[in-house]
């Protein structure tokens, strides 16, 4: 099993390159793009505003199978605006996909998404996307990725072509070339290294191999001591111990939205990044001055479960459940840490972006969702046998604030209800009462963030709103004596 998330900066490709993985894993049968022509928009983006915007806004959780391997996927957005999506995703991954476009390399948002991965040690792996573009050169971005974060990265890939010539990628670690032929790049057709890239080739596995040794003691004996290059598998291995202990970041590439490399980016998520036995989970032990006590992802332990992500669905509030510990059931008897309320389970499901499917249970390190659970983003669950609080998440300050208001008086309890709704949902959505102007005051992420919001209660709640600046309290006060003389 892999729990991983794609993240990006905005317009990266991150939608596109997922929906190519739930294409080619089966999990759909047809590819669509998002802002599609014919009108149905990528899987994932299944929001009305999402799709007629083109970004994705909301995070979006969906499951598939590669090579026998369970893949739990979350989709993020790209925007600062909705970094608590980014933020509370990478709380509960193990491990992520960092999608780097080939021709704009690091940007504003690369920043953000690679601070959060570090908060939350997720090791991840970099996909250089949009090679088919004019102006696209990956080793620019490589070096530009070294430079602007800092970090040990080294490219297991060579592409064969650049801009409208791409046609596929070259392993280096394998030394074979990757093809990928078809309407929809379904048929992967291995062959020989092209005699033109044979000494760069060369060139860059040295460079991997060099770069892996300064982390790696066993590739390191293997070399030095034994004198001899490694094999595939040796040099696999090492990249993977180097990968899960945060210490190297391996780099491929490709072009999803032309259906290149994205199967051997699956296989080295499988290779490369860790299944949740091989993270390490702590939780805070409530019972013993707080200290810090291991999870271990085990079924027959004492259930212990994070509530990461909430959302208002067609049945009532759907909750995202991150299972660290122990397995969870439908019917199963559950107790709210924060309040000591104890839940009866009444339905649990498996996410498809806004799909479901009902099972009766999950096990330890999976994610799920349930219905009928009254809680909070960070919400800690246990079944009672223990009492332990997961860290929380770090949650950003908003750092914009605008006036709202509705021109329907009856419509003010609904105007309430989703307010309060949309607080619930998201932490870094706050509503106030300006108690000068007597004004209620919503404050977000940016101007698109709370544009959103008030779109949102337009379109769900019928509620006609209008937004603005919020008004100020002009004062005049005496600061200071001031002796002044006037003559008659």
């Amino acid at each position: 099993m892999r729990n991983i998330g794609i993240s990006a900066h905005i317009d990266s490709g991150k939608t596109t390159l997922t929906e190519r993985i739930l294409f080619y894993t089966g999990k759909i049968l047809e590819m669509h793009e998002v802002k599609g022509k014919d009108g149905v928009g990528a899987t994932m983006d299944s929001m009305e505003l999402e799709r007629e915007k083109g970004i994705t806004i909301q995070s979006a959780a969906t499951y598939a199978t590669w090579q026998d391997y369970q893949l739990n996927i979350i989709d993020t957005p790209g925007h600062v605006d909705f970094t608590i999506e980014v933020e509370r995703a990478l709380r509960v991954l193990d491990g992520a996909i960092l999608v780097i476009c080939g021709v704009a390399g690091v940007q504003s948002q690369t920043f953000t998404v690679d601070r959060q991965m570090r908060r939350y040690n997720v090791p991840r792996l970099i996909f250089i996307n949009k090679l088919d573009r004019v102006g696209a050169e990956p080793w620019r971005v490589i070096e530009n990725l070294k430079k602007k974060l800092n970090i040990s990265i080294a490219a297991l890939q060579v592409p064969i072509g650049l801009e409208h010539v791409l046609q596929g990628v070259v392993d280096i670690v394998t030394k074979k070339a990757y093809y990928f032929d078809g309407e929809k790049g379904s048929n992967v057709t291995i062959g020989e290294i092209p005699e033109s890239l044979i000494d760069l080739v060369n060139q860059k596995r040295e460079e991997l191999i060099s770069q892996i040794i300064d982390i790696d003691d066993q590739l390191a004996e293997i070399v030095f001591i034994n004198e001899r290059q490694p094999t595939p598998e040796e040099l696999k291995a090492a990249i993977r111990r180097s990968t899960l202990a945060l210490k190297f970041s391996p780099v491929l590439m490709g072009s999803a939205y032309k259906n290149k490399g994205v199967q051997p980016l699956l296989d080295a998520v499988i290779d490369y990044l860790p299944n949740p036995n091989e993270k390490d989970n702590y939780a805070i032990d409530l019972e013993n001055k707080d200290s810090k006590i291991k999870l271990e992802c085990n079924n027959s332990k004492p259930f212990v479960g994070l509530a990461f992500k909430l959302e208002e669905g067609r049945f009532g509030q759907l909750t995202y459940i991150r299972v660290y510990q122990g397995i969870l059931s439908k019917g199963s008897i559950i107790q709210n840490v924060t309040n000591g309320r104890k839940i009866k389970v009444p339905r649990l499901c498996r996410m498809h972006a806004n799909n479901m499917e009902d099972i009766e249970l999950i096990g330890a390190g999976e994610i799920c969702a349930v219905f009928g659970v009254d809680c909070h983003s960070g919400t800690t669950f246990t079944d009672g046998q223990i009492k332990c609080s997961m860290l929380s998440m770090h949650v950003p300050e908003p750092v914009i604030s605008l006036a709202i208001t509705t021109d329907s008086k009856k419509q003010n309890m609904n105007f309430i209800k989703a307010l309060q709704r949309f607080q619930k949902e998201d932490p870094t959505f706050k509503v106030f009462l300006d108690p000068e102007s007597s004004e209620t005051i919503i404050s977000g992420m940016g101007e698109l963030h709370l544009e959103i919001y008030a779109e949102r209660m337009r379109r769900e709640y019928g509620i006609p709103v209008t937004t603005g600046k919020p008004q100020v309290a002009y004062r005049e006060t005496i600061t200071s004596k001031v002796t002044n003389e006037i003559k008659f």
